[in-house]
């Protein structure tokens, strides 16, 4: 069971770390003149909404499995989240982008930062279930 769980783990956080590259990759193109504004918000505003689904879903995980550790590191995240979409400021905004281009950057690199954290983790831990799960299946292939 903690194999499967990792490996859901390892693919959502591995999702979730594309997705914020990919607002990074569109912010800096937006920054440097290669693509317009309209563009540029309504890229990322189709995949900010599923982001912030997939994050939850993710905590939900840890919390469901009871990895009260994991859970804890990915509640803060999550809760800002929700705390942005209920306020309504989940958004690009188009009339105030390079106002708070350079703050939406930082934002996207912390929480790079934040899935690569997690990713390392979710990795080593994925590890160790796999190495678990295949001395099991060695002992109980012993046991006939």
């Amino acid at each position: 069971m903690g194999l499967i769980l990792w490996t859901i783990s390892f693919l959502i956080d591995l999702a979730l770390m594309a997705s914020t590259f990919y607002q990074i990759v569109i912010l800096t193109d937006l920054e440097s003149d290669y693509i317009n504004i309209y563009d540029t918000a309504s890229r990322i505003n189709h995949i900010v909404v599923p982001e912030f689904i997939v994050q939850g879903v993710l905590c939900a995980i840890f919390l469901v499995t009871w990895h009260w550790f994991m859970f804890l590191i990915t509640v803060p995240l999550t809760c800002y989240h929700v705390m942005l979409f209920l306020k309504r400021q989940h958004l690009f905004d188009v009339t105030e982008a390079f106002r708070f281009l350079s703050a939406e950057k930082k934002f996207r690199l912390i929480k790079l930062g934040f899935y690569l954290v997690v990713f390392a983790i979710v990795t080593g831990r994925l590890a160790l279930s796999a190495f678990e799960y295949l001395a099991d299946m060695d002992d109980a292939e012993h046991l006939f």
